[in-house]
């Protein structure tokens, strides 16, 4: 059964109900006080105006109801914000008031949101693990101590595409990428490949990541009529328990490995927050480490590999983008030289193509969605109890009142600029920002430039079977990551 038709069923079966519960509820903000938004239908609310594609939907009805306003999405209202005044309200200056996550009722499954720090709540147990990330995983002398990995996988990234350039066959970028990223983590994490030469654990696991992202960002009939979360109607939940349960299973056998070889330190991540479980510290225990593992392996490897996707499409696109960018690479370190992270900071045009990537195509178009526990004041509007607050950094980063020709690709008006991602400039924010801003940023930023500048420093590219980049596919997919409809294929050439 289709969407239109199930919502016409519930529609049907609903509408004696949600008056009796209107009745019964009533409301207790004033209505003239909530922000502006389109006038609902009965039960179902505005569940129509979203479409296949809700960021895209969200950031058409921003322009007639503004940067603030309200929707109701069958029992839920959602509040969606689509300016940097309104986003850095909500973000910084009452970043406390919205810190609460509003987790999907498909990430249940296997009870992720209840332990996962992407997803609980600001707590003492939410603080030890975004401690964990920031002190063990993601700070900086544990990520200078990693650079030979990063350097490493970037090699092994470049030797496999110089096979297919002997070949002349094309690459598939994403999947490159994703198990370049992945083994990254591997490494960092279990000092070992997941993903070896003669495997095929990068495509099954991608396949995985991807059906996790996208379900878990599909729009969900469970979360809109809350009677309806046992049945799960649309599958959502059962789909995650399986996709989760792959992942879990696999970081189980990793962590009882490395138990059983006790004798044995590596030195990485898995070893120092085994001792922390084994000091019994902040009520950390096995199953929080297991989720923490998901959330970086799941978020960590798409969101790089797709943005690496992304920066690569737009330049095949833009050709004379793509020969500048080689230019400032020849200039600096040498044509075909390996791209070192030293490097980066004199790589002003690589550094503003990725800009310039996050700001069209956010890794997540809506972050992670929020929710207030009560009534906030916002910018003389009411943002009422319980609603689900949206921040849609993908209609921000295509803002024409910010940006000139938003929809063109112009890494150009980076340069010179200093706005940056890493949530001090409310006009870019492909991480977040605030208490809740996203812990692998510094890692995803050292990672997507050095992976952009290998590739287009060591090879030419064409697009697959003779396609002009005139007729290249642009479509986004949505999911809570924004992947790229069809997978670039591209063909690599000896510079």
């Amino acid at each position: 059964m289709d969407l239109l038709n199930f919502l016409l069923c519930v529609v049907f079966t609903w509408t004696l109900v949600q008056g009796i519960i209107s009745i019964t509820k009533g409301s207790k903000t004033n209505p003239s006080k909530l922000p502006p938004g389109p006038t609902p239908l009965p039960v179902i609310g505005n569940l129509l105006k979203l479409g296949s594609k809700p960021h895209k939907a969200l950031a058409e009805l921003a322009k007639t109801h503004g940067p603030i306003m309200i929707l109701k999405l069958g029992r839920i209202n959602t509040v969606v914000i689509s300016s940097p005044t309104m986003a850095k309200e909500v973000l910084q200056k009452q970043d406390l008031a919205f810190s609460t996550r509003a987790p999907p009722d498909s990430l249940s499954a296997h009870n992720h949101k209840q332990v996962s720090v992407a997803w609980l709540p600001v707590s003492a147990r939410w603080r030890s693990l975004r401690r964990i990330c920031n002190s063990h995983i993601f700070s900086s002398q544990r990520l200078d101590a990693n650079q030979h990995l990063r350097r490493q996988k970037v090699q092994e990234l470049v030797a496999d595409i110089r096979e297919s350039c002997k070949a002349g066959v094309a690459v598939n970028i994403g999947q490159a990428a994703f198990k370049t990223s992945l083994n990254l983590l591997s490494n960092t994490i279990f000092s070992m490949d997941l993903a070896e030469p003669s495997s095929d654990m990068a495509q099954e696991l991608k396949e995985v990541v991807c059906r996790i992202m996208e379900d878990a960002g599909k729009p969900n009939l469970a979360d809109y009529f809350p009677v309806l979360r046992k049945m799960d109607p649309q599958g959502l939940r059962r789909g995650l328990t399986i996709h989760f349960a792959r992942i879990i299973e696999l970081l189980d056998g990793l962590i009882n490995q490395r138990l059983e070889s006790k004798n044995i330190v590596s030195n990485d991540v898995l070893d120092t927050l085994l001792n922390i479980i084994e000091d019994q510290k902040d009520g950390i225990d096995r199953t929080h480490i297991k989720h923490l593992f998901l959330d970086l392996f799941a978020a960590g490897t798409d969101t790089t590999s797709s943005t690496l996707e992304w920066s690569m499409a737009e330049l095949l696109q833009n050709p004379k983008t793509l020969s500048k960018a080689q230019a400032e690479l020849e200039q600096t370190i040498g044509r075909g030289n390996p791209v070192e992270e030293s490097n980066i900071a004199r790589l002003p045009y690589l550094q503003a193509i990725v800009k310039e990537t996050m700001r069209l195509h956010p890794p997540l178009p809506f972050l992670l969605p929020r929710k207030v526990e009560a009534d906030v004041q916002l910018c003389g509007f009411t943002v009422p109890k319980d609603a689900q607050v949206l921040v849609n950094a993908w209609a921000i980063g295509r803002d024409p009142s910010i940006w000139v020709n938003p929809n063109l690709f112009m890494p150009e008006r980076f340069l010179g600029s200093h706005v940056d991602v890493r949530g001090r400039d409310f006009e870019l924010i492909p991480f977040g920002a605030g208490r809740r801003i996203c812990p692998g940023l510094p890692l995803a930023v050292r990672m997507v430039h050095l992976m952009l500048g290998s590739l287009i420093n060591s090879f030419n590219w064409k697009l697959e079977d003779g396609i002009g980049p005139e007729d290249m596919n642009m479509e986004d997919k949505f999911g809570l990551t924004l992947e790229k409809a069809l997978p670039l294929r591209a063909v690599p050439i000896y510079m």
